[in-house]
């Protein structure tokens, strides 16, 4: 997700909305123009917009930069959670590496709007062959398809979660549970050995950090300078390529 914040004021004319639904949880979901600009709010909470998107893709450059040299040449599968406004999935996509990308979108509407008024926000990602979009929640997501893993065998290379504000600043009920340890065990499960895993958050989560570096080892702190305010933060973790 983009900087959690109300845009700046004055920084451009009164948003004007161009959908307004009930979410998947119950909640009211609002997608609003600003200019050239659109922005998701959800419950009255500004989400993301479409201004920068700098540290959604330095979350995926990031994890694919990290990926072992021996899985550099093609064929890496990206799962992301979160559809957001695309960016995420655009710089996957872009990767020349990438064979798949696996969308996890808890919003049938954000989906529909990126086939409608978002669609060109981030490059048309859901016409893209390889992009496969699956409305659901991550967390029941990732159970499945973490004890398929263990039965079949992990797929997944970069693992990338931008379903909210981070862990200490959650908006959808029952998001916190994505950052608590057997979260953790289901997305090391599902990753290749050498594989790569990412948090984006808006703020810095120190408890956070501790836990992902018990569960992974070590954890790298990627900061991405924010429009206001402290930077948005990416945690990146990787699976022991002997694992």
């Amino acid at each position: 997700m983009d900087r959690a914040t109300a845009p700046l004021a004055g920084f451009e004319a009164e948003p004007a909305v161009v959908d307004r639904t009930v979410g998947a949880t119950g909640g009211e979901l609002v997608l609003r123009r600003a200019g050239e600009h659109f922005e998701i709010i959800s419950n009255g909470v500004f989400l993301m917009d479409t201004r920068d998107g700098a540290s959604e893709r330095e979350m995926v450059r990031a994890c694919l930069a990290a990926l072992p040299d021996a899985r550099g040449g093609s064929g890496v599968r990206v799962v992301i959670a979160g559809l957001g406004v695309g960016f995420s999935a655009r710089r996957a996509l872009d990767d020349p590496r990438v064979e798949r990308v696996h969308v996890v979108e808890l919003e049938p509407a954000v989906v529909e709007w990126h086939r409608g008024p978002l669609r060109a926000a981030a490059g048309d990602v859901l016409a893209d062959p390889r992009c496969e979009t699956v409305c659901a929640d991550f967390t029941a997501w990732l159970a499945e398809a973490a004890e398929e893993a263990a039965a079949d065998g992990p797929w997944a290379d970069v693992i990338c979660l931008d379903t909210d504000n981070g862990p200490d600043w959650t908006v959808v009920d029952g998001n916190d549970r994505l950052y608590e340890r057997a979260a953790l065990v289901r997305l090391r499960r599902l990753l290749r050995p050498g594989g790569a895993l990412a948090f984006w958050s808006a703020m810095r989560s120190p408890d956070f950090a501790a836990l992902l570096d018990g569960e992974f080892g070590s954890v790298e702190t990627v900061e991405v300078p924010a429009r206001a305010g402290e930077p948005d933060i990416v945690y990146l973790v990787r699976k022991p390529a002997a694992a």
